[in-house]
């Protein structure tokens, strides 16, 4: 089914909504919580509860043309926000080792005063995504978007684990200048 369909099973509150979900996007779903709780049972559960949110915010949203990225995002913060009410994010090194390599180009949180800053930000590191290639973007979204390992994106785009490296590295650089020429920080 169509995610156009899907979306209007969730206006017309119609559960086959939750269900179709499952079906088409369950899968991903559970693999983008996993690789930030790292355990299965914590992974199904942040993706039920996707789906309650999903159906709580449908409407008002109507995501016809990004379904998909707007239920990567519900799971990602149900799963950030497990790990940080069970304390597991302090013992996890690659959210620390993200951290760091985020650091180096988005300003820190008390600088972001209001939600029009973040959204300034947001909308920023958007137009320098969609200037890059199509896999420059997959992997920067795979890496700070859906907390993959570098191992895994290499062996998934079939490429050396130092070309991720060097890539992602550049993109850094790339995306601190950018945001600075758009005075974003």
């Amino acid at each position: 089914m169509d995610d156009g369909k899907i979306v209007d099973l969730f206006l017309a509150r119609d559960e086959n909504a939750i269900r179709q979900v499952s079906l088409k996007y369950g899968g991903l779903l559970r693999t983008v919580s996993y690789r930030i709780t790292e355990d299965i049972e914590t992974a199904k559960e942040c993706e039920n509860d996707t789906y309650l949110q999903a159906w709580n915010l449908i409407p008002p949203h109507k995501p016809y043309d990004y379904l998909i990225a707007f239920l990567s995002r519900i799971v990602r913060n149900v799963s950030i926000d497990r790990c940080l009410r069970e304390e597991r994010l302090k013992r996890k090194g690659y959210l620390v080792e993200l951290s760091v390599e985020m650091e180096q180009f988005l300003p820190a949180e008390e600088s972001i005063e209001t939600e029009i800053d973040r959204k300034v930000l947001a909308d920023a590191i958007s137009n320098f995504l969609l200037m890059q290639s199509k896999e420059k973007r997959i992997i920067f979204m795979r890496r700070y978007f859906e907390f993959e390992t570098v191992s895994s994106i290499s062996k998934n785009m079939r490429c050396k684990e130092s070309r991720v490296y060097t890539l992602l590295h550049r993109m850094r650089q790339d995306l601190r200048k950018y945001l600075k020429k758009e005075e974003v920080i």
